[in-house]
């Protein structure tokens, strides 16, 4: 039987980020957070890029925007104790982005922030994998680069996605709560995968 080729994974370069921007945006595009923020298919389509381009701009550690080789799979990682700096920049840009759902954007956001662990960990914002590559391992080899990467430091992330908890657990993430975004929002599993 033949061993799989292992998945090269890189840092993602600014000549990347159209791909990258393109691979998340189909990634999200029946994720339960978008369905609620934006729920016109339409309208999620035309702001998807608009959103993953700030987030592939603003929103990462250095040298944690991970991709496969091919940008088929991305993940983009917080360092911990990030700097305040830029709030209200990256508020405007959401909102250049995402116009009127800004606000339930921001209530997603407020209510991730309030989950957040109280010790310091680095944070996975964002992992997607384009469908048209799932199952082929891509999207645990790029958590995995970046779990390598952080060694022994506590790793975050939540996800609306119940067939995402499998997937995490064995990256050694566990469940650390539910919660739901109020005012009607989707529901969250926060998971973690604490420090060795």
């Amino acid at each position: 039987m033949e061993r799989p080729t292992p998945t090269e994974v890189r840092d993602a370069t600014p000549a990347d980020a159209p791909r990258v921007v393109a691979t998340l945006t189909r990634a999200f595009a029946e994720d339960p957070v978008f369905d609620w923020v934006l729920p016109d298919p339409a309208v999620r389509a035309r702001h998807g890029p608009k959103i993953f381009d700030m987030f592939f701009a603003q929103n990462a550690a250095p040298n944690m925007r991970l991709v496969t080789d091919d940008c088929a799979a991305a993940t983009l990682w917080h360092a911990p104790n990030p700097s305040e700096e830029g709030g209200l920049r990256e508020a405007w840009h959401l909102w250049r982005a995402v116009g009127s759902a800004f606000f339930r954007f921001k209530r997603v956001g407020d209510a991730v922030e309030a989950h957040f662990p109280p010790q310091p960990f680095w944070y996975l914002h964002i992992a997607g994998v384009d469908p048209a590559h799932q199952g082929k391992g891509l999207g645990q080899a790029v958590v995995q680069a970046g779990l390598d990467r952080i060694g022994n430091a506590s790793a975050y992330l939540e996800t609306a996605r119940p067939a995402n908890l499998g997937f995490y657990e064995s990256l050694g993430f566990h469940v650390r709560e539910e919660w739901d975004v109020p005012g009607g929002g989707p529901h969250f599993w926060s998971m973690l995968r604490p420090s060795r």
